[in-house]
């Protein structure tokens, strides 16, 4: 913007009056009543550019690491209110200009490990942990928990996200909101909404369905908006069938708040100047990280009667409410210390019960005391402890399996150990390096890892979704030699996503998929191949015997770091033709053959489910299992509720998970009964052609499993009459 227009914008002149009123909880419309219409559009915008004495000056984040701030009114007591990332903690900078003490924040695991839990108690303590750290801090919001749904393995940021399931999805945050917010700090749920995937992400639109829409990618926000009043919603960069998710009426009015029910705010992520008034007008209340363009056209657009006062009014009240209930609101003095030793434990423990025993032949695992360790690959030195980007965080530490192993009581070779310290990290293991290891070590433990993050889609290549020619050739090796003398091989997967591994899974003993597992990960993966603690995490993501097979085939990841070409397909856009059949959804409805099926997770003990009863009660159907540990050690499982549905007027995926619940710590022989209810909601399917929910009459049943393939006991209750709801807003 030219200097000259910036001069010319008017000051800001205060109403006359005594004494302007002070912010509070319960003064909220006397001070909206008291504020100028430059003020009002100035905290509409986020706080990065002011005007000082004619000139534009950017404003210096308070806390030197605060990734947004909103604008503070002196006059009126509003106080300057402060933004931070992300998903996997608190993400500030260690360090201070003039400050000699350092400011470091715990990396707590991925979100998909800690969906991985299927603890909904033990997210939520997460949570508080999380949240402690953004109030010790001097931060009154977390831009977390995300839940975009796993559409395709390939997102770049699916790491940051849950599940390709909605239900899953949506009680994980659900959980983590609860947690953090009972700090008294808010959260941003976000990605809202279809934002699932990172290639294009500020220009591309997803073409989905009403239903799809409905029924997958909306359903867990939802879910979170009415179970745990999230203060704040972060609207998307993408469109969504063509229209910005910033800009969208129907979106962030009518479904959020007319239809779901949502008192809090809105907020973009972070974008540059759009349609200002379109954004102000579909109810997207704060534009981040703002600039002073907005304000003015703001401003003019009232003026000039193309924008509603009452539009901008509704706004600016929803964040003075937000600010009012804030830390700064209320004249907090952060400490800026927290405790990083209780929440590094917090940290190991949801790493411990979010991985997945994916494979145990033979019961190589758990691994005796005291044995010698030949330990591959690069990520045994130099775990990845979280993705990259705002999932990032500034960690006191990253443990690595090697130091896990070292002070776990394990011995780790001394000749792999200098390679891998060295700077030829990814050396190529010959089969004579490998018969020397099988000489002189136990066990052989090898980590393939891979990483990824915000701003970048994954591909279909080696050393990505593909293990790499030395990878695979180094595994061969290995267990060519370590078999030859009658000694076992474990593969760990240190990964943010799912990768390929039906062309060498039968080669090693036994797997575990570590995902990212936070800064304790190197004790957390020693705990589980240790057997100190029993894997019980199961999987919320499919993992397919080929990405052919994956139903979202139109997916742009292939175009990163390309010149664009004209003829490019899904660049811009993505057509969700899929619709419904996402994930698991697809693989039982179409009998696809999968690697590792939705909810598939093995223990070092074994249960058994009985007595599994579907009793409806008022809006819920609660389903009854008793589980028993039926192995030699103790341990947890999960039992999982799936419910078939009776043919009707839609199609219909062959089952669908409706609800879950994870048992306590059962010692062998000790059983635990659990009551799972399953919401009369969830059984709707949406009916697009009448924009209605639609629960069928007739007999459905309850399939209580161990994955969605595994199905150990069933139960049969009724509907009698149709349940339809009206959902008129259609995107």
């Amino acid at each position: 913007m030219a200097a000259a227009a910036l001069l010319a914008i008017a000051p800001c002149v205060a109403p006359a009056q005594s004494k302007a009123p002070q912010l509070n909880s319960k003064n909220v419309d006397k001070v909206l009543k008291a504020m100028t219409l430059e003020e009002k559009a100035r905290l509409l915008v986020g706080g990065t550019e002011v005007i000082v004495n004619g000139k534009l000056e950017k404003v210096p984040y308070a806390y030197n690491d605060a990734v947004g701030q909103s604008h503070g009114i002196e006059r009126l007591g509003i106080a300057e209110t402060y933004w931070t990332d992300g998903p996997a903690g608190v993400r500030i900078r260690p360090t201070r200009q003039g400050d000699s003490r350092t400011f470091y924040a715990t990396g707590f695991p991925v979100a998909t490990l800690l969906a991985s839990s299927w603890d909904t108690d033990l997210v939520e303590r997460v949570g508080r942990a999380m949240g402690e750290e953004v109030k010790d801090y001097g931060c009154d919001i977390f831009l977390s928990p995300a839940l975009c749904i796993h559409r395709n393995p390939l997102c770049g940021r699916n790491f940051e996200y849950y599940s390709e399931d909605p239900l899953i999805a949506g009680a994980m945050a659900t959980a983590m909101t609860k947690g953090v917010q009972s700090n008294g700090v808010g959260v941003s749920i976000k990605h809202f909404a279809a934002n699932n995937c990172e290639t294009f992400r500020t220009e591309n639109t997803s073409n989905v369905s009403q239903r799809a829409l409905r029924e997958i990618y909306l359903r867990g926000f939802e879910r979170v908006v009415k179970d745990a009043n999230p203060w704040t919603i972060m609207s998307s960069y993408n469109k969504i069938n063509g229209v910005y998710t910033q800009e969208d009426y129907n979106l962030l009015t009518g479904i959020l708040r007319n239809e779901w029910g949502f008192k809090g705010m809105v907020e973009t992520d972070w974008t540059g100047t759009r349609n200002t008034v379109a954004q102000v007008h579909a109810g997207n209340d704060l534009m981040m990280p703002g600039n002073y363009e907005q304000q003015k056209q703001i401003v003019d657009a009232v003026n000039s009667g193309k924008l509603s006062i009452k539009d901008v009014d509704r706004n600016v009240r929803r964040i003075l409410e937000l600010v009012a209930k804030t830390p700064s609101g209320k004249g907090y003095k952060a400490p800026q210390v927290t405790d990083l030793k209780a929440h590094a434990q917090v940290s190991r423990k949801a790493a411990e019960e979010g991985m997945i025993l994916l494979k145990n032949n033979g019961n190589a695992l758990p691994l005796a005391s005291g044995l010698k360790v030949a330990l591959y690959g690069r990520t045994s030195y130099y775990l990845y402890a979280n993705g990259w980007g705002s999932g990032d965080v500034n960690k006191v530490h990253t443990i690595s399996l090697f130091q896990g192993l070292s002070e776990g009581g394990y011995k780790v070779s001394p000749e792999l150990s200098s390679i891998y310290n060295s700077s030829d990290s990814y050396f190529k293991v010959t089969p004579e390096n490998a018969r020397l290891r099988a000489e002189d070590c136990d066990v052989a433990i090898v980590t393939f890892g891979r990483n990824a993050g915000e701003g970048g889609d994954r591909h279909v290549t080696k050393g990505d979704w593909y293990l790499t020619d030395y990878e695979s050739q180094s595994l061969k090796n290995i267990v060519d030699a370590f078999h030859a003398k009658g000694k076992k091989v474990i593969v760990v997967l240190n990964t943010g996503g799912v990768i390929e591994t039906a062309s060498w899974s039968a080669q090693p003993d036994a797997i575990l998929l570590a995902w990212q597992p936070g800064q304790e990960g190197g004790y957390a993966i020693a705990d589980i191949l240790s057997g100190k603690a029993n894997p019980s995490g199961k999987l919320t993501s499919t993992f397919p015997v080929k990405y052919e097979d994956v139903p979202s085939q139109n997916f742009p990841s292939n175009y990163n770091n390309e010149p664009f070409k004209a003829d490019w397909k899904n660049y811009g856009y993505v057509d969700y033709d899929e619709g419904i059949y996402v994930g698991y959804r697809h693989y039982l409805t179409k009998g696809v053959k999968v690697a590792y099926p939705f909810g598939y997770g093995l223990s070092y003990t074994t249960f058994a489910f009985s007595g599994v009863k579907a009793q409806p009660k008022g809006n819920v159907i609660n389903v009854t299992v008793t589980v028993k540990n039926t192995g030699s050690k103790a341990g947890k499982e999960v039992a999982e509720v799936y419910v078939a549905a009776p043919k009707g007027k839609l199609d219909k995926p062959l089952r669908e998970l409706k609800g879950f619940a994870k048992t306590r710590l059962l010692n062998p022989g000790e059983s635990q009964t659990l009551v799972i209810p399953v919401r009369m909601d969830d059984l709707a399917s949406f009916d697009e052609a009448n924009m209605q929910w639609l629960t069928d009459a007739g007999e459905y049943t309850a399939e209580v499993g161990s994955d969605a393939n595994t199905i150990l006991g069933t139960a049969k209750f009724n509907i009698k009459k149709a349940i339809v709801k009206k959902a008129p807003t259609k995107l």
